[in-house]
């Protein structure tokens, strides 16, 4: 098939295009490399064709769409201290790119697209593990223009029949985990604090609760969901089971600190995953354990990754704590 990949030089996207092209399909990726790694995608460069290109602008990359069969809609900012911090470029880049992306699609007659939706939506969940059909209460901007989108691809289902499904991922780990943004998502912090022999700045006292699903695991759904029959589903994406902060340090066997507790990041995620081995046929294959060894097989990637410390991530979470303070009070 011709396929379409938004954010295909980012750390799930360029998973996900690797293994398009290894099924033999014609991809081409949209990216504006803000916070993609061209580097995730070099290897490919003679198998697929890269587009820059900013997609909350309306321009020639509409046309990309042409004769295209499946899009994936990878491409966003992610991040909460930054989106608290300047919330309309999250809308823009969220929001107002996916609408963009949902009108190409509709001109062009696109059979089929699947978004990359953020289990952040459900902020700090009253119900484990979490259903697809739980409160949705977004904590912070990038939760909520996630949800956004999310409710824009539906929208185009139900008024313009646009095959679609969304999946709500939940911590997705694994190998190119991005280490751009304000603190960086936390294997990305660790490796690159582990490979510098420093302790592991683990947040509050290390006991919450995770779910983390292996990228490769996350492409699969990915891939499930385009080639099912399925459409106007909302799908979780996790392992259905948690390990704590503490549990990762034991296996990265290094020393660690303790940080002040953030406010507005629930004590737990866990997804019900019931609904995706039922209509995708999909289940989780590596467990946390064999996906930290592949990291720490490849842990040269983080090797050049801001190094952070107490202090470096005092003042990088400032706002977080200025602006989010007020929700652990109430």
């Amino acid at each position: 098939m011709k396929i379409l990949v938004t954010g295909g030089a980012g750390f799930i996207g360029s998973h996900l295009v690797e293994k398009l092209v290894d099924e033999g399909h014609n991809i081409i990726v949209l990216d504006n490399l803000s916070t993609g790694n061209i580097e995730n995608i070099h290897h490919l460069k003679n198998k697929i064709q890269l587009v820059k290109c900013d997609l909350s602008e309306k321009n020639n990359w509409i046309d990309y769409f042409s004769e295209i069969d499946i899009v994936f809609h990878l491409a966003a900012l992610a991040d909460i201290v930054p989106s608290i911090e300047n919330p309309y470029a999250y809308f823009k880049s969220n929001v107002t790119a996916t609408l963009n992306i949902l009108e190409a699609a509709t001109k062009y007659n696109i059979k089929k697209i699947i978004y990359s939706a953020s289990s952040s939506c459900y902020g700090i969940p009253v119900e484990y593990p979490t259903s697809e059909n739980a409160i949705i209460n977004p904590q912070y901007p990038y939760a909520l223009t996630k949800y956004l989108g999310e409710q824009l691809v539906m929208h185009w289902n139900k008024v313009y029949n646009l095959q679609s499904i969304s999946l709500r991922l939940f911590n997705v780990y694994g190998t190119r985990s991005r280490t751009s943004g304000s603190y960086g998502a936390v294997f990305g912090v660790f490796l690159a604090q582990k490979i510098a022999n420093k302790p592991l700045t683990v947040v509050g006292d290390g006991n919450q609760l995770r779910d983390f699903i292996y990228v490769s695991d996350t492409v699969d759904a990915f891939i499930s969901a385009a080639k099912s029959n399925l459409s106007a589903e909302i799908i979780n994406i996790g392992s259905g089971e948690t390990n704590s902060v503490n549990e990762i340090v034991k296996f990265l066997n290094s020393k660690s600190i303790n940080i002040p507790k953030r406010p507005g990041e629930p004590d737990r995620t866990w997804a019900s995953i019931t609904k995706a081995k039922k209509i995708l046929n999909w289940k989780p294959k590596i467990k946390l354990e064999q996906g930290i060894v592949k990291m720490i097989e490849n842990i040269d990637y983080w090797k050049n990754a801001p190094l952070w410390d107490e202090k470096s991530i005092e003042k990088a979470t400032k706002s977080w704590f200025k602006y989010l303070g007020h929700q652990s009070e109430k």
